[in-house]
């Protein structure tokens, strides 16, 4: 099985922002392609809450599931929305374990950036897709990413994040790539868009700074920025506190943006 090393890991305090993603926050731009009697692959799914909700809006009579790599990540999918009517498995995203025009959405959030190579994942997501269906992909582009007030601290952690990323020959930028990669994969009917993550009330600036407070601490990020020399864990240690002085700020905002793709086949 072809592996791409995954920058964030699958600690519980990646696992745990993962699973706070819904069809509102993370795929309302594919939305009105939900309607019931579509099956859907949801490659990447990781925890799968936004797999899950997939079910109430494909129902009746259509199909989920959703795959990722990681195998105690499915499982944790299976223990939490056993219940309902998607199913899970660990499957290669670039030998996708399924017949050819399976599906006729395959969704991807935020998986592209990690992959080493996203043009082949695009063709093995196209192959299982019938003639007149979708792909929707969205990903995020960090360099885009912007925040007030100014924190050194701050910059430090993007400059080792996009850093750890390359190492992993992923590409943190990926959002503004998608139509480019798209059109590689020989996908050349797509709708591009943006949409954004705001981190700007309390409760938000709360979240988001403590996600990433425990995150440079405690997730394969901090491992892989320190076994590969791009950091210490005395510095890691500060620019979790750089987070936490963020979160105290009345004013902080942080902005995450997305690039969005719609491709039909």
């Amino acid at each position: 099985m072809t592996q791409d090393r995954y920058t964030h890991g699958h600690q519980e305090s990646v696992v745990n922002a993962h699973a706070t993603r819904t069809i509102a926050n993370s795929a309302a731009y594919m939305a009105s392609h939900l309607v019931p009697g579509v099956d859907l692959l949801d490659v990447g799914c990781g925890p799968g809450s936004i797999t899950a909700e997939f079910v109430s809006r494909v129902m009746p009579g259509g199909s989920v599931l959703g795959i990722d790599y990681s195998e105690p990540v499915i499982a944790r999918a299976q223990q939490t929305f056993g219940d309902s009517d998607a199913t899970f498995q660990t499957m290669d995203l670039y030998a996708l374990d399924i017949e050819d025009d399976s599906y006729d959405i395959a969704h991807a959030h935020q998986v592209l950036q990690h992959v080493s190579d996203p043009v082949a994942a695009l063709r093995e997501m196209h192959r299982v897709v019938r003639p007149g269906g979708i792909i929707a992909v969205r990903d995020a582009d960090y360099a885009g990413m912007h925040w007030a007030p100014e924190s050194p601290l701050l910059d430090q952690w993007m400059s080792i994040y996009r850093r750890v990323a390359k190492a992993n020959d992923a590409e943190p930028d990926a959002g503004r790539y998608l139509v480019k990669w798209a059109r590689e994969a020989g996908l050349n009917d797509v709708a591009p868009s943006i949409d954004a993550w705001l981190f700007a009330a309390p409760d938000r600036r709360e979240w988001w700074g403590s996600t990433w407070a425990d995150r440079v601490l405690t997730s394969s990020f901090a491992e892989q920025a320190v076994t590969e020399g791009l950091s210490t864990t005395d510095e890691l240690g500060q620019i979790a506190d750089g987070w936490r002085t963020w979160i105290a700020e009345q004013d902080g905002w942080f902005v995450v943006p997305h690039g969005q793709l719609i491709c039909r086949v």
